[in-house]
């Protein structure tokens, strides 16, 4: 196939034998290989092509040689800076070429690859990977995922802090452990933590890279920031404290990582990309909060960002800059989530795609109930529950801000690009004042039979979660009056010690909590009464608590959740979910119900959530079909 151009001066020749190097066959002329080397020295080229490459024509006329060889010249750093496509200087260079085919101009010293970009007539689409998927599968993400969406879309990738193996031993955890290190004097500990997470980079950056000039300059940038990190965490430790702001900077450092090695994948697969760092979006200090103002504000530098990337593909940092009273601690550890969302509110794309390792949304854990079925569609306030409940699902601020825009978020399998996975959008305009909050509320609501015909009663729920890690606190007061001043003291005491609740079961003089952690916050054998509190907040505040009564808690508990659109209009669906619970021997510690209308939760012990996940799934949901 030949190159084409606006002048047809070059052409392509394939598998020329060694023997006709220097032969002249119908008036064109095969390069020798002294010429070549010539040209390359002249250059500057990194590399000369291997033997077994493939030399393409010479045209005399325009002194112009095409090369084909199977490892990529361009993406040298100098080479690719000067010459990428976007940058041609001559009009006649801006060609369809094929991969790792190269055009070398000797009259304009012009190098150029065979690049893909953003140059789709579509609409934008903005692709959020997790930080497993990208550990796990970074090959397939570049290769299957976002190479192919570029033929219909103009595509922004959103990354999320690498795990290679899990979450619990991904980059950001490992942060977290050096940010606590770091608060320690006279310890260099964070600096091995920091070391770990270089070498799990740089380790990953050699493995997966094929090109030696890629992976020189990836490594070269993963040190850099690495080396930044370290000299943070060296001035904390000078200071000894660590505020909000810093740890969000400290945290930032994962996410700064992941974009640099996605992006460098990118360009050495032949995709024009580039890494976009957001931490310094924000251009002033911001009054006011978190408002949807500030939201919609983000949303538009985003999007200008964005697009001065011109064709090529942004890969964006989910961190994106400091906000009032610390990204980490106002929006959590989903705030890639966010970025995303707002991105595609920016740009008003057509769909957010939050990539997992799952093919969408499951009435169950497919991993733990093997008749669980994919859910082609659900509703943003079950998406939240899920979500908060255990499933993973999505952040509710994303679901919050693409809602209000209208744009769909689809849950897709990056080992399954082909799946149609999981929509959440809203059924309707009621659904949507649902899921976004600030409508105005009906200060009295009916349960009459005419409220509910306006809908069809649902016939199961939705899905079942299961939230492990579940450590259940109970705080009997010694005092037996005045119980709002009990309450206000407990909840006081929990926002200053920053401990969340999950699930809470009140009486006059008795608190029952939920409280979730996915770090360890207690060691010991349980059984033996010898169990020692890990966590500082938790400790500071048991210690606080039993100023106003008795304390106890029972570790190692699970939240077992039903989710479903009008769970309160399923009659018999609680009676039904407890008994079959009692029924084979699952033992109830608390029970919640009223607070969502789309939850019925429980607390059980965590040997028992496998089972008894199983054991509804298969009588609330398969039986009722």
């Amino acid at each position: 196939m030949p190159i084409r151009t606006q002048s047809p001066f070059a052409y392509r020749k394939a598998g020329i034998p060694k023997a006709e190097e220097e032969e002249v066959e119908k008036g064109r002329t095969y390069l020798r290989r002294t010429d070549l080397r010539a040209a390359y020295a002249r250059f500057h080229m990194p590399k000369f092509p291997p033997r077994n490459s493939k030399v393409l024509l010479r045209s005399s006329a325009h002194e112009t040689c095409c090369i084909h060889y199977r490892l990529p010249i361009a993406t040298h750093s100098e080479l690719h800076q000067a010459y990428s496509p976007s940058r041609a200087r001559l009009t006649i260079l801006r060609t369809p070429w094929t991969f790792n085919e190269f055009i070398v101009a000797h009259d304009s010293l012009h190098v150029t690859q065979t690049w893909q970009g953003n140059t789709a007539s579509g609409s934008w689409i903005v692709q959020k990977f997790g930080g497993t998927s990208i550990g796990k599968f970074a090959v397939n993400i570049v290769e299957d995922i976002i190479r192919a969406s570029l033929d219909q879309h103009k595509v922004v990738v959103v990354c999320s802090a690498r795990s290679s193996y899990s979450k619990a031993e991904g980059t950001t955890n490992r942060l977290l452990r050096a940010a606590r290190e770091a608060e320690k004097q006279g310890t260099k500990n964070y600096e091995k933590i920091v070391s770990v997470i270089r070498e799990d980079h740089i380790a990953a950056a050699k493995g997966c890279v094929k090109s030696p000039d890629i992976v020189e300059v990836l490594i070269q940038d993963i040190n850099n920031e690495c080396n930044t990190l370290l000299g943070l965490l060296a001035a904390l430790q000078t200071v000894e404290e660590i505020t909000t702001k810093s740890e969000d900077k400290i945290i930032s450092t994962g996410e700064k990582l992941s974009c640099r090695f996605v992006a460098a994948l990118l360009r050495d697969r032949g995709v024009d990309s580039e890494y976009v760092d957001l931490a310094k979006i924000i251009p002033c200090k911001i009054h006011g909060g978190l408002s949807q103002n500030f939201y919609q504000d983000v949303a538009k530098l985003l999007a200008d960002r964005i697009r001065l990337c011109g064709d090529r593909v942004p890969v964006v940092t989910g961190y994106f800059g400091v906000v009032p009273g610390g990204l980490l601690s106002r929006v959590g550890r989903g705030y890639t989530d966010l970025c995303a969302a707002l991105a595609a509110v920016g740009l008003k794309a057509d769909e957010l795609q939050v990539w997992k390792e799952v093919d969408g949304i499951f009435t169950a854990d497919p991993r733990k109930v093997p008749t669980a079925r994919l859910l082609p569609t659900i509703t943003p306030a079950e998406a939240a529950e899920l979500t908060f409940y255990g499933s993973e699902v999505i952040h509710p601020f994303t679901m919050e801000q693409v809602i209000r825009a209208r744009i769909p978020i689809r849950i897709k399998n990056v080992m399954n690009p082909r799946g149609k996975g999981t929509i959440i959008f809203p059924d309707s305009a009621a659904e949507l004042d649902y899921a976004v909050p600030g409508h105005e509320p009906n200060l009295f609501r009916t349960r009459s039979s005419s409220l509910l015909s306006q809908h069809q009663r649902p016939k199961r729920p939705t899905a079942v979660t299961i939230k492990r890690q579940i450590l259940v606190m109970n705080i009997h007061s010694n005092k037996r009056s005045l119980s709002h001043g009990f309450f206000a003291k407990i909840f006081s005491t929990l926002d200053k010690w920053r401990l969340s609740v999950d699930l809470i079961a009140t009486s006059e003089v008795h608190v029952s909590m939920a409280l979730h952690s996915d770090s360890a916050i207690l060691e010991g054998n349980v059984d033996a009464n010898q169990l020692k509190i890990l966590d500082h907040d938790l400790h500071g505040a048991i210690a606080e608590l039993r100023e106003h009564g008795t304390v106890d808690i029972i570790p190692h508990m699970a939240i077992l959740s039903l989710v479903g659109r009008q769970m309160k209009n399923m009659i018999g669906i609680a009676g039904k979910m407890f008994s079959t619970l009692g029924e084979n021997n699952v033992n109830i510690e608390m029970i919640s119900q009223g607070a969502s209308e789309i939850n019925i939760s429980c607390v059980i012990e965590e040997r028992d959530a496998d089972r008894a996940i199983n054991i509804l799934h298969t009588n609330l949901f398969q039986f009722l079909e």
